[in-house]
């Protein structure tokens, strides 16, 4: 055993960064120890086919779960790829794979398809990994079962000092993982990242399972395991930080052509649209329409530093917006597919606004009694769709059968229907 599933084991006591404390209320408040080195060292980092094999054999030959990471470039490139994937497992030690290098880990994940994969936010990892061969066929999430036990704090070093005892150094997060070669520090941080993660799935299935939550825990995991690849947005110009400042269809027609550009050149030269323009700067030429490139020059934004034909190309979008037909100008707001927003029930629907108001609390109530937030106890929307159009017939078993076919998971309807049964019958 080592020193952290020691840890571990006896991890029901810890209390430091948030941890619930156990039924006797009993609580230890020795100082975290800091996790400075891997126990194996750095690993190389794996960057061709050989080394790869060498890997996919060794996980093959693993037991138990394996912890999975994945460091994105977020804020530097386009898109979402991954540019450094880790892993631990029993048997197997800790690797480091560049799949910049090795794009293609579908061999990898083959290997692994029999176990469970151990990450901490699956859904921010699950789409980059995809793309490169992996996907698990069942998986255990450390900061979701963070949140149905109760965690305040639920990020991985929390987490990882409030179970474990260990302080995990979180400087590297947000660092450019697309840099070549990748420098030392960096290795160290994300080989930590994966160094605990199974340790703490076994105390938090110790907390869950403590709790009686063990098996609602189990049916999200499967959830997510299952969701297929999330469609593509519609319309993704219309989340333009600033938005509503933007109120006139031709105004509108504007920040969608700087967006559409500036999605195309940053694809292009492979950096985070951000560098490209600034969503400000797309808001302030749609307020201000400008006619040439000169006033164009006179916005925030578009200063100085940028050059001639910089200006020129933005110039040249504000006008085809300028251009446009009034028939061909993009309407104010996106098609409501579900309920109106709830600002809006009061004067459509007293009695549906009625409804939500006593779900909400209802809701609200439970998920303090099971200590875990409201939105992993039940969707927000669907607690709207139900109350905007509840059962003709309001019991249990047609509430149950609405929430199940909104999505709702088995515990949750089992946990939710006799709140909502009540909540809708009062209204």
């Amino acid at each position: 055993m080592t020193d952290a599933q020691d840890t571990a084991a006896d991890s029901s006591l810890r209390t430091t960064g948030g941890t619930p404390p156990d039924d006797a209320g009993s609580s230890v408040t020795e100082a975290p120890i800091p996790l400075l080195e891997p126990r194996e060292g750095i690993p190389p980092v794996v960057v061709d086919e050989a080394a790869l094999a060498r890997v996919i054999a060794a996980f093959a030959a693993g037991s138990g779960p394996v912890a999975v990471d994945a460091e994105r470039a977020s804020g530097y490139r386009y898109g979402q790829r991954a540019y450094l994937v880790q892993l631990r497992r029993e048997g197997a030690g800790t690797a480091l794979i560049d799949p910049v290098a090795c794009p293609d880990l579908s061999g990898l994940g083959e290997a692994l398809a029999g176990a469970e994969w151990v990450l901490h936010a699956a859904t921010q990892d699950l789409p980059c990994l995809r793309e490169i061969g992996m996907t698990p066929s069942s998986l255990f999430d450390t900061e979701l079962a963070g949140r149905l036990a109760g965690f305040p704090r639920v990020g991985l070093g929390a987490m990882v000092e409030g179970v474990l005892g260990f302080v995990l150094e979180k400087g590297h997060s947000a660092v450019d993982w697309s840099t070549r070669p990748l420098p030392e520090p960096w290795l160290r941080y994300a080989a930590l990242d994966v160094e605990l993660l199974v340790d703490l799935r076994d105390a938090l299935e110790k907390e869950l399972d403590r709790q009686g939550k063990l098996e609602w825990a189990r049916q999200e995991f499967d959830a997510i395991a299952a969701a297929p690849p999330a469609e593509p947005r519609k319309d993704p110009w219309r989340r333009t930080s600033g938005m509503h400042k933007v109120r006139r269809r031709r105004q509108l027609a504007v920040v969608r052509e700087l967006w559409q550009t500036r999605d195309r050149i940053a694809q292009k030269r492979d950096v985070s649209p951000g560098k490209v323009l600034g969503d400000a700067a797309i808001v302030e030429a749609a307020l201000a329409l400008p006619a040439t490139v000169h006033a164009l020059a006179g916005l925030n934004g578009y200063g100085h530093r940028m050059g001639r034909r910089q200006l020129e190309q933005w110039q040249a979008a504000v006008d085809r917006a300028r251009a446009l037909p009034d028939a061909a100008l993009p309407q104010p707001g996106q098609p409501v597919t579900g309920p109106p927003p709830p600002r809006a029930w009061a004067d459509k629907d007293p009695a549906a606004a009625a409804r939500l108001s006593a779900a909400r609390a209802a809701v609200s109530a439970l998920a303090e009694r099971l200590t875990m937030p409201q939105e992993n106890l039940i969707a927000p929307d669907t607690v709207r769709r139900i109350c905007w159009e509840p059962p003709k017939v309001v019991d249990a078993e047609t509430v149950a059968a609405a929430l199940t076919g909104y999505g709702a998971r088995p515990w949750q309807v089992e946990q939710v229907t006799p709140e909502l049964v009540t909540a809708l019958s009062a209204s």
